[in-house]
């Protein structure tokens, strides 16, 4: 049997392999600004971005970074949600010759700190929401690992008057007031409050006079600094984007221009895209889907995307109605919720041609109903942050529910086993290994997880992607079980062991171990088990625990179920056996 029996299948229309430009991911930016100088690049709530001006703005920007002090290699943080500003921030970013750290907005102090120490940062681009969250870690770091400069930007200063707003490209009210939010931006005292202030997690920021490393977005436009020049190579590091591990917390995975240039490239031949396409863009950007499908592969094609701010059934159903959307990447939830509304089959879903995605499986009835009720095959994918996305897909012509796909343009993907990481036969289950262009560096001043993440095997180098699955006699890959403990909650990745760390902050948390619970809407939900502090256990609720963590890390990480027992199993060395409580879970899920 071929090692590689996909090619048997592969889509005739493709090549295997791929030659990519020997070029930044800016010049990409460069050349549709020079095709399609006013066609629209992106369209956020009716108000439309032409590329020319992307291009304008984002070289404004990188003139602003650089007469801050932004040096080639140096890394930037982007905080904040979907918005053409964050786009305008990447490629600014790009153009300076620096790197992007992306950073879910849904952080809050508690987490933000380590995306500020880790990657050395000392540039930060947000949104005036989060200002206040940036500025409350950024008080509790020592003074030489501080930021020394923060641009602000309002969500309201990419979208179009409120008398131009047309009511079919609105979201709800709540949302819109939160869009048009006007905080001031975060104040400072004398060192010694900000020393008294630091460490106290919930804290409210100190007053006094406006610290003058946070600045107005629209004044760096206004400032007309100009960039030099753009030498950033295709092997010089453009972005840093941080995924979890069994222990410790968040690394950095290193990619350059080449490994996202590569997915760039393949996205735009895999989902016949074009300069005709018009994609959505509702996954975060922050994540590396949302980041290559939204931000730097339209550049490639000079296709129109349409920005949602965040996730509204009703809005989506609309704007692909609206704007003949043709090609949307998702998650199943997603679809699940737009099945849920009670107008979806009012809404034109006609003019899609391409929908794909991953994150979680899609389950087969809701696959099915796709395709029945609007001709439509929702063609799965599977990769990682350290993969810059896809390292499989489903080719659309021949996509299997329920599977991972084929490895992509210049994979190698098998199945080994986990110890002695033995090639396996088709249809036996083992870990997942890639070999490919699109395969990150290593990760971030973490040399030993980096050897520990790839093997040799056949003259290649192979990452270990600690997901298990099979693959078929077709060379489609199928994923059984992971390797790693994650939980995968609507397509976040949940790491319990960051949870873990945090709860242990919590007033009434003595111990706490997380596992994954079976959820009908989420696919997996997070579980914590918590031994409380003595003091505490006369009055302590398991809401408590959930109200703290609400207020001390992102939304999706929060546990919904908490349950309080004496004691956590443990083994002869003292570690908690996570897996033995992950198993008697299952059971019970099964049970149910």
């Amino acid at each position: 049997m071929s090692p590689r029996p996909h090619l048997a299948h592969w889509p005739a229309r493709l090549p295997k392999e791929l030659e990519v430009p020997e070029t930044s991911l800016w010049f990409n930016l460069e050349v549709a600004a020079r095709r399609y100088p006013h066609k629209a690049a992106y369209l956020y709530l009716g108000r439309q971005l032409t590329w020319q001006d992307l291009q304008r703005q984002a070289e404004a920007l990188a003139g602003w970074l650089l007469a801050r002090g932004v040096q080639r290699g140096d890394r930037v943080l982007l905080f904040m949600q979907n918005c053409p500003q964050y786009v305008v921030a990447a490629f600014a970013v790009l153009r300076a010759n620096a790197v992007i750290v992306p950073v879910n907005p849904m952080n809050r102090a508690d987490e933000f700190g380590h995306y500020i120490t880790d990657p050395e940062a000392r540039v930060a681009i947000c949104s005036a929401d989060l200002a206040g969250i940036v500025a409350e870690a950024d008080a509790r770091l020592p003074a030489e690992q501080r930021l020394q400069h923060v641009l602000v930007t309002r969500y309201a200063e990419a979208m179009p008057p409120e008398a131009e707003l047309d009511p079919a490209e609105a979201p709800a009210e709540t949302v819109l007031a939160w869009l048009r939010a006007d905080p001031p931006l975060p104040f400072v005292e004398t060192n010694a409050a900000m020393d008294e202030q630091a460490g106290a997690p919930g804290s409210a920021l100190p007053t006094g006079s406006p610290d003058p490393r946070f600045e107005r977005w629209l004044n760096a436009f206004a400032a007309g600094h100009l960039p030099g020049p753009h030498t950033a190579g295709p092997d010089d590091l453009a972005l840093l984007p941080y995924t979890s591990g069994t222990t410790g917390l968040p690394k950095g995975c290193l990619h350059t221009h080449r490994t996202l240039m590569h997915n760039v490239v393949g996205g735009g031949l895999w989902g016949h895209a074009s300069a005709e396409t018009i994609s959505l863009a509702v996954v975060p950007m922050f994540h590396i889907t949302g980041f290559m499908y939204g931000v730097m592969a339209p550049a490639f094609t000079g296709s129109t995307v349409v920005i949602l701010p965040r996730w509204d059934r009703e809005l989506a159903g609309r704007i692909i109605s609206r704007h003949g959307v043709t090609h949307w990447t998702c998650i199943p939830t997603m679809i699940i919720d737009l099945f849920g509304s009670p107008n979806y089959r009012q809404f034109d879903l006609s003019s899609l041609r391409y929908l794909s995605g991953g994150g979680a499986a899609m389950p087969q009835a809701v696959a099915q109903r796709l395709q029945d009720e609007f001709g439509l095959t929702f063609a799965e994918g599977y990769g990682l942050t350290e993969t810059a996305a896809p390292s499989h897909a489903n080719p659309p012509e021949r996509a299997k529910l329920q599977c991972l796909g084929m490895p992509i343009f210049g994979v190698d993907s098998r199945v080994v086993d986990p110890q002695t990481l033995q090639e396996l036969p088709p249809g036996e289950a083992g870990e997942i290994v890639t070999h490919g262009p699109m395969v990150f560096k290593g990760y971030w001043k973490h040399p030993q997880a980096t050897e520990e993440a790839f093997f040799e095997m056949d003259g290649k180098r192979f990452f270990r992607t600690g997901d298990l699955g099979r693959m078929d006699e077709e060379g489609y890959f199928f994923i059984t079980d992971r390797l790693k403990r994650m939980i995968n909650a609507s397509g976040f990745k949940v790491w319990p062991t960051e949870v873990e760390l945090l709860l242990f902050k919590c007033p009434v948390v003595l111990e706490a171990c997380v596992i994954g619970a079976q959820d009908a809407y989420r696919g997996e939900t997070v579980k914590a088990l918590v031994v409380v502090r003595p003091e505490a256990r006369a009055t302590a609720r398991e809401q408590d625990v959930i109200d703290w963590a609400r207020e001390h890390m992102a939304a999706y990480k929060v546990p919904r179920i908490v349950e309080f027992v004496d004691a956590l199993p443990k083994s002869g060395s003292g570690k908690v056996m996570w897996r033995l409580l992950q198993e008697q879970q299952r059971e019970r899920d099964a049970a149910a």
